[in-house]
């Protein structure tokens, strides 16, 4: 069991990579716009590439409050989207969540990386909490029931 406090984009950034690196089942994230986790990196998505392969359902869920990133500038990411249609669903939250701040992003519903504001790094790092990281599972399963439009990677039609 471990808690970190994070405090710099730096640290912010190593606390993803060891996240990712343990993750086995699951991943949920809520987040900005998926901007400052930078998941189009390729050790990040090998990481995602891996647990997908897993084939659970809902291995990845991901709620966004501006999907426009997502689309416009990460295609490797959207492709993976696609590929794991069936394990993976990214969405944009509805415009009565937009005043959210906050950051979370989960992993086999035991570990979290935690960031406060969106704008800055402060938050902290769970690894093998479970009652510290229930609250925000708790969280993440209201916000993604709130439903929102789907982040699809191709045009619905003819």
């Amino acid at each position: 069991m471990a808690r970190e406090l994070i405090t710099s984009w730096a640290d912010y950034q190593m606390a993803l990579d060891r996240l990712l690196a343990i993750a086995c089942h699951k991943i949920s994230i809520y987040d900005e716009d998926l901007v400052t986790l930078k998941l189009e990196s390729a050790p990040r998505l090998l990481h995602i590439k891996r647990i997908l392969q897993a084939g659970q359902s809902d291995t990845l869920q991901i709620a966004v409050r501006n999907a426009g990133p997502i689309r416009q500038k990460h295609p490797l990411f959207l492709n993976q989207l696609t590929t794991y249609g069936h394990l993976a669903v990214a969405r944009q939250t509805p415009p009565q969540l937009a005043h959210l701040r906050d950051s979370m992003i989960l992993v086999d519903d035991k570990h979290a990386l935690i960031r406060f504001e969106r704008d800055m790094p402060r938050g902290k790092l769970l690894i093998d909490e479970i009652d510290e990281v229930r609250p925000y599972l708790t969280r993440f399963r209201e916000i993604w029931s709130e439903g929102g439009e789907s982040v699809a990677s191709t045009a619905l039609g003819l």
